[in-house]
């Protein structure tokens, strides 16, 4: 990971910067909140400040002006569909996108990637595949990208892209590589490489990998 965070780092270009960490996807566990701030910390001086949203009590306020005043974001890892739906209940959302048109750097890991896209998906009924139906998410990234799914070999990104628009390739990224998604749609890999499918008709297609900058990790 350290390669990537220094890649972060150089991209946000502020000597000890401000990210505001955004942990909605695991209920804003603050065992997730200092495990991710030490990894940052080790890779660089800055300083990470906890956006709360999660609780019934939290102030909503105060967390819109730690994101609105950092230097970069972080969306962490947990359950995609629900740090979703926590962003929208707050009525949130569009702050994310207004930063980043403005030039914010918004990064995240697992399912904090996942949110930044365009959509995902879920199922009504976990045991009946014919419930599949995609969500949209944070739509910083106009494509779909899973993580980590090499294991099951990418199931979740398959049944996704089934139901997205043909030809438009979506994004595996595997575990140690990273998706950096450039405004206006261009994507990079990083530290190693990253799956591609399309749909083609009714079928999922494979492409070739995109091939991996910063080498491997």
């Amino acid at each position: 990971m350290a390669p990537i965070l220094k890649a972060v780092f150089a991209d946000i270009g502020v000597a000890s910067p401000t990210v505001a960490y955004v942990g909605a996807a695991n209920g804003d566990s603050p065992e997730f909140f200092e495990c991710m701030a030490g990894i940052l910390k080790k890779t660089r001086r800055c300083r990470m400040l906890h956006a709360v949203t999660v609780p019934h009590d939290a102030d909503v306020k105060k967390a819109v002006d730690i994101i609105k005043a950092a230097d970069a974001v972080f969306v962490s890892g947990g359950d995609v569909e629900a740090g979703v739906e926590v962003l929208n209940e707050k009525g949130i959302t569009h702050i994310f996108a207004e930063l980043y048109s403005q030039g914010r750097l918004v990064f995240g890991v697992s399912a904090g990637s996942i949110m930044l896209a365009r959509e995902w998906v879920r199922w009504a009924d976990p045991d009946d595949d014919s419930t599949a139906e995609l969500f949209p998410c944070l739509g910083l990234a106009p494509l779909i990208c899973d993580t980590h799914g090499e294991g099951d070999d990418w199931e979740e990104l398959k049944a996704a892209v089934a139901l997205g628009p043909a030809d438009s390739p979506s994004y595996g990224i595997m575990s140690g590589s990273c998706l950096k998604v450039y405004p206006g749609g261009r994507v990079e890999a990083m530290a190693g490489p990253v799956s591609v499918y399309v749909r083609r008709g009714k079928a999922v297609v494979k492409q070739a990998d995109l091939t991996a900058s910063l080498g491997s990790v």
